[in-house]
Parts: structure tokens; C-alpha cells; sequence
């Protein structure tokens, strides 16, 4: 994996005509087997909390945002699921959009009308695929059912007795169930068990709380590696006593390095080596990836992806606010090593090398060090209204900050595909 930086979002993330910025934010869709089916994209034009217009307005917004950033780059290739109002799908305004990677969520305040229902026929017929977003089972919405390719529900609205009677009712119909809101391993198990396939929420990113466990001994190491990559200049000597001692990591460090997407032309076979040929700054990319990886074994690929945003992102933005870029890009990284190894942070953070005021923006306390970690949090969940008062009481450049968060998602997907 290269340390170059990639080829920037470009002017992605500019201002509007209007003066107003362009927010987008991204949520994942996990299947069965924790792998990403596709994202849904979150949307916000201008500085207000809330879009104050109309609902048509706004998803022809959306879809103006769409075009700007491109699905492709948001979404890596994968189904990009867009919300849309009644205006939108009648007026064929979603045509815009590439069908083959497109799904068109029907939101729950659209009625089911003749011309509606025909131009959802005209759409999947031209090959877009149909959601029902936060499905409650009417009969005037069953015309809309035989359509639809996905259903999604809402898991804090609906309960049990009322699932289960939307799945008698979908039964052999070739539909896709997906459980929104699903934020506790509990619930995420119990709508396996109901027999939902799709899961979109932040129960795999919240750890199991298991009391009394201790950091597992290989990973202490695993931490000290990460301080000594980001000291200046690395202590070479040290670096490769601690590497050695995991046989497992040692591999996944050469693989990266030896990998056809770095384009060495010739093979590297030690840790000494690496440093060598690639440079201290690509070296600390390539070997943060490797441990970053065996943190996240066993775990959703979407954390490790989520947490390599997030290092990326706060490395970026660190030099809005006066703050270290290495130590940022730690900050964003361990943020999910709870997640990782199912782990509580208050367990993990004793054991971490790092200084005091990196511990406690770990821990969640507002502070100076952790506001760049605290705004992307509050992005990734489009809580756009937390986003603006961290910018207002930071005095950040929320322009800035949309356009690093759209260059760190690209480079995240990038450094991925070279790793695999």
C-alpha cells in the first residue's frame, strides 16, 4: 500500500450556488455473514440541523448531491440505497442515477397512487431495484410489496407480533428483509432468528461487555508497535523485536509490503527491509494496516473500513485545530479497537501507550483532542445538529471537514482493495 495520498475528492465537497455546503454521510447494510451488501447515503444541503422545505425539494437536493459526489466513490461499487419521495419516482427524476447500483427507497409518507405504482414498475423495469422504508404492513401498500426487492423495518417501531405478521404475509415473495435501527447485539440476534437477512444499525461496532476480561497479552505488544510507528524517526531495533514476536502479524506486514498493489520490483522478506525500500512514512501506513487487521480478525470487514476512515480523517483534518496529524490518526483508529476485540474502552485504555488527553477523547470526554474524532462520530450517524455545534464551539471549518471525510473514504477503500 502506497503512503501517497490519493487523488483528493476534488472540489466534491464545494460549496453550492447557494453559499450552502454539501453534507453526505454514508451507513452500512451487513448481511448474515457481517459483509457489507451496500450503503445507505445520508444527505444534507446547507447549515441548518434540519431541512426546513419541502420533502420534494429536498430529495431533488439529494439527488443534485448524489451526482456531485458520485456513488461509485461513496459506495466502492456497492448498492447505493437512496431515499425518495412520490415527486421524485413519478417525474423520472431518479433516472439521473446508474441503475445497476441503485436502489430506490420508497419512503413511508408516499401514497400508493396508480401513477405511482406504474412509474415503480416503469423504474424496476429499467433496472433499478425497490425498498420500502420503515414498512408497516397496509393493504393499499400491497401492489407496492409485489415490487419491492427489499423491505426495511423499523426495530424501535415495530414489535415482535407485528413482524412476524409482515412475514407471513411477504412469504415466497423473493424480498429482502432488513432490520433498521438494530443497535444491541440482542436485538441483532433476535431479528436473525425472525428471519431478517440484512441488518443496518451500530450493534457491530458497540462491544459485548464482558466483565473482568483483560486485554489478551499479544495484543500489549500489538500497542507498543503502534506508539513506535508513530515516533520520529523510528526506533528500527525495537520496532522489529516487537514484530518478530508475532509470527501472524509478521506475515500480514511482508504480504502488504510484497502486495502487487505497491509495485515494488523487488520482493522484501524482512521487517528491515520494508523500511528500507518504502520509507519510513509508507512503512507506518503499511504495518498500522497489518495490526489494524488482526485487531478486526473474526470481526465485520465494515469496522476495520470504518476505522481506517477514521484515522485517515483525523490525520487530514488535524492541522484545522492546531493538533498532532500521528496522533490524530492513532485517535481514529483505536476509537474502534473496542469494537475490534470486544473490549470495553475503560479496559483498553490503561494498557494504551498514549498520552493522558488522547485517553479520556478515547473514553468520550469532550475535550480539544477528541473533537474531530466527536464530529465524525456524530457524521457517521447524520446528527447533523452535533456536527454544527463541535464546529461552532471548535471554531472548524466545516467545508474543510466534509471535504477530508469524502478523501479519507476513498483512500480507506483503496488501502482495503491493496490488502486484500
Amino acid at each position: 500500500m502506497s503512503a501517497q495520498v490519493l487523488p483528493a475528492a476534488s472540489r466534491d465537497a464545494a460549496p453550492d450556488s447557494t453559499g450552502g455546503l454539501r453534507y453526505v454521510a454514508r451507513q452500512p447494510i451487513l448481511d448474515l455473514r457481517g459483509r457489507v451488501h451496500g450503503y445507505e447515503l445520508l444527505f444534507r444541503n446547507g447549515p441548518e440541523a434540519a431541512f426546513r422545505g419541502d420533502g420534494d425539494q429536498a430529495s431533488r437536493t439529494m439527488l443534485d448531491n448524489t451526482l456531485i459526489f458520485g456513488l461509485e466513490k461513496l459506495t466502492g461499487g456497492l448498492p447505493a440505497f437512496v431515499n425518495c419521495t412520490g415527486e421524485t419516482l413519478t417525474g423520472d427524476l431518479v433516472n439521473v442515477l446508474p441503475p445497476g447500483v441503485t436502489v430506490l427507497e420508497i419512503l413511508e409518507s408516499v401514497e400508493p397512487s396508480p401513477s405511482l405504482i406504474a412509474a415503480c414498475a416503469r423504474l424496476k423495469a429499467s433496472g433499478f431495484r425497490l425498498a420500502l422504508d420503515d414498512f408497516i404492513w397496509e393493504p393499499r401498500f400491497a401492489p407496492l410489496v409485489d415490487l419491492a426487492d427489499y423491505i426495511k423495518v423499523d426495530f424501535t417501531l415495530t414489535g415482535a407480533a407485528g413482524r412476524q405478521d409482515l412475514l407471513r404475509r411477504i412469504k415466497g415473495k423473493p424480498i429482502a428483509l432488513l432490520a433498521e435501527k438494530v443497535e444491541t447485539q440482542q436485538e441483532y440476534l433476535q431479528s436473525c432468528a425472525e428471519g431478517f437477512t440484512l441488518f443496518q444499525g451500530y450493534y457491530f461496532c458497540r462491544p459485548m461487555l464482558i466483565e473482568g476480561r483483560e486485554v489478551p497479552a499479544n495484543r500489549l505488544f500489538q500497542f507498543e508497535i503502534l506508539q513506535l510507528l508513530h515516533t520520529d524517526p523510528i526506533d528500527m531495533r525495537e520496532l522489529s523485536r516487537l514484530v518478530k514476536r508475532d509470527a501472524s502479524l509478521t506475515f500480514r506486514l511482508l504480504r502488504l509490503v510484497n502486495s502487487p498493489g505497491f509495485g515494488l520490483r523487488q520482493e522484501v522478506v524482512s521487517i528491515q527491509a520494508a523500511l528500507i525500500v518504502v520509507g519510513e512514512t509508507a512503512f507506518r501506513r503499511i504495518a498500522t494496516l497489518a495490526i489494524a487487521s488482526e485487531f478486526n480478525a473474526n470481526q465485520p470487514a465494515e469496522i476495520l473500513r470504518m476505522a481506517l476512515i477514521r484515522a485517515r480523517f483525523c490525520e487530514l483534518a488535524a492541522g484545522l485545530c492546531a493538533l498532532d496529524p500521528t496522533e490524530q490518526y492513532l485517535l481514529g483508529m483505536l476509537s474502534l479497537v473496542p469494537a475490534m476485540l470486544r473490549i470495553p474502552m475503560a479496559e483498553l485504555t490503561p494498557a494504551l501507550p498514549l498520552r493522558g488527553a488522547i485517553r479520556e477523547a478515547l473514553l468520550g470526554t469532550s475535550n480539544p483532542e477528541g473533537s474531530l474524532l466527536a464530529w465524525l462520530e456524530s457524521h457517521e450517524r447524520g446528527d447533523w445538529s452535533t456536527c454544527d455545534a463541535i464546529v461552532q464551539s471548535r471554531g472548524l471549518n466545516q467545508d474543510r471537514l466534509i471535504h477530508f471525510y469524502a478523501e479519507a473514504v476513498f483512500w480507506a477503500e483503496t488501502a482495503l482493495r491493496l490488502a486484500a
